[in-house]
């Protein structure tokens, strides 16, 4: 078995396989699993500041991303996509598909995007249905400011759809402070539950929206809507994965009783990110660091197949590559979840010490003892 330190799936704890495995009873029809459910979504809108609903669905996180677009969009209109990374671009493939036209806001993929320039781009054209816009760009690592862009596009009367799949719970975000109408999470990344479940909050605004539509959701299981009622009617649309749910409740717990968890994320990050560039190594961003992935260029001399075939074949450690434009480029550590600690990174660190001593690429320093030193400072 490899230690995961992939920027998700991340590794999982005990006690959240262990809460997987316990007998279970019927959830079409058991009215005490309803409840169950409520509190478990209720204790997400906790974490993540909002007291709109919040929607648990079987589906890994791209399931609610599309189901947030499939909810929303009608033919023609227009969305306003934010593109400054692979999956905020991405963001346009979903709104496409349901007949909706997709305008770009295209920011530099090597920082966070400037709040100025989105507002002088909005003072020219603000006639959208709804904006979207990612939290934590994994690919690159790259952590966009929604506290202030969200209310921005909130001033203009535009929608505001967030991926936070990558940043929440690595990353604080207070959704209704922020002014986010729609928030997509997922188990697997820093909540640290095993994948195939996908969160979204959705607010009572978005929800008239989704009512008001002149043409009818062009699907079932991406149709948000299903769920509206489902409390008062003790009913959910399809079959709930009961165990899964049970296994997210333990995580959510387990957030929930790690106070510094914030903190942690960041120092983390913040030590693992000086460790690299003391050692000669390049970050791919500028600014705009996320607290939950460190994407680091792939140094001269080697490829990103060496590195991470020597990592994990010499010491069971999986990082991850990257695709589209930064296939080859780049190599990600994720630090987020229940890798985002001292033991742990160390480890890795070590190893990637190792793994570059054995590829003849010649560092600085040992990234393993700058990261050190740096917490200790």
């Amino acid at each position: 078995m490899y230690k995961i330190m992939t920027p998700g799936p991340t590794q999982v704890r005990n006690n959240v396989r262990m809460a997987r495995s316990l007998e279970t009873t019927n959830p079409d029809f058991d009215i005490e699993f309803v409840e169950y459910y409520k509190k478990t979504c209720d204790k997400l809108g906790q974490i993540l500041g909002t007291k709109e609903e919040v929607y648990i669905l079987s589906g890994e996180g791209v399931l609610g991303l599309e189901a947030v677009c499939a909810s929303i969009t009608e033919p023609d209109d227009r969305v306003l996509v934010i593109d400054n990374g692979v999956y905020g671009r991405y963001f346009a493939d979903f709104v496409e598909l349901y007949d909706g036209n997709v305008v770009f806001f295209k920011s530099d993929y090597h920082s966070a995007v400037e709040y100025n320039e989105l507002a002088e781009f909005l003072k020219k054209d603000s006639n959208f249905k709804y904006a979207t816009l990612v939290h934590c760009d994994t690919p690159s690592g790259v952590l966009n400011p929604v506290e202030t862009l969200c209310p921005l596009l909130n001033s203009y009367g535009i929608l505001t759809v967030v991926d936070s799949v990558s940043a929440s719970f690595g990353e604080y975000v207070h959704i209704d402070k922020s002014c986010i109408d729609v928030l997509c999470g997922a188990s697997q990344k820093a909540l640290s539950a095993p994948p195939g479940l996908t969160f979204v909050s959705v607010s009572s605004r978005a929800l008239k929206i989704m009512e008001g539509r002149a043409t009818p959701i062009k699907s079932f299981y991406c149709n948000l809507l299903t769920f509206k009622n489902y409390y008062e009617k003790k009913w959910f649309p399809y079959t709930m994965p009961i165990s899964d749910i049970i296994g997210l409740d333990c995580a959510i717990d387990n957030v929930l009783d790690d106070k510094e968890i914030i903190n942690r994320h960041a120092n983390i990050a913040k030590a693992t990110r000086f460790a690299i560039e003391k050692s000669g190594l390049s970050l791919y961003l500028s600014s705009g660091y996320s607290n939950t992935v460190t994407v680091i260029n792939v140094p001269e001399g080697t490829t990103d197949t060496l590195i991470l075939d020597t990592m994990k074949d010499e010491y069971k450690i999986m990082l991850a590559g990257c695709f589209d434009g930064l296939k080859g480029k780049v190599f990600r550590i994720g630090h987020m979840g229940e890798n985002a600690n001292i033991k742990d990174m160390t480890q890795t660190l070590d190893a990637l010490d190792k793994t570059f001593s054995k590829l003849g690429v010649q560092l600085n320093c040992s990234i393993k003892e700058e990261f050190l030193k740096y917490l200790k400072n």
